[in-house]
């Protein structure tokens, strides 16, 4: 599992020279996040299914590095749980904040969670192009200040 945790828990290139923008989610925010970007259809779908306890598709959203790091879905989901990572399941709701490209394969996407206790979090995704199509590389998470409505 030595390499599971580490895996979750690398952080992301790019996102040192990258300022996170830090905003309240209004209740409109709440209904359902605008997708305009390809990956942020997959972002929405793993958080769905980390939502629903639904531990392969979480898993399938997952970058080919997970996949072949964790020897079963059922690993990756409570493995992911027991590295912090809960808030992101707990969600009651999600919202796309900017995203930078780094390169043409890799992009980094700010995601504001506000959680069943209106606390807020932001989450800095980084996801790669790959043959299956975009997929989660890592999750940087942090809790925010204030309360959501």
């Amino acid at each position: 599992m030595g390499a599971a945790r580490v895996a979750i828990g690398r952080v992301m290139l790019g996102t040192a020279f990258w300022g996170v923008m830090v905003a309240g989610i209004t209740a409109q925010e709440a209904e359902l996040p605008a997708i305009s970007e390809p990956w942020q259809a997959v972002i929405t779908g793993q958080i769905e299914a980390f939502r629903a306890k639904d531990a392969p598709s979480a898993f399938s959203f997952a970058s080919a590095y997970f996949q072949s790091n964790f020897s079963s879905a059922d690993a990756f989901f409570v493995s992911i749980i027991g590295s912090g990572y809960a808030p992101i399941m707990e969600s009651r709701s999600h919202s796309f904040g900017a995203f930078r490209r780094i390169d043409e394969n890799v992009v980094v996407q700010e995601v504001k969670l506000l959680g069943t206790d209106q606390s807020l979090y932001e989450a800095i995704y980084q996801l790669g192009q790959e043959e299956a199509g975009w997929r989660v590389q890592g999750v940087q998470l942090v809790k925010q200040p204030g309360l959501g409505i």
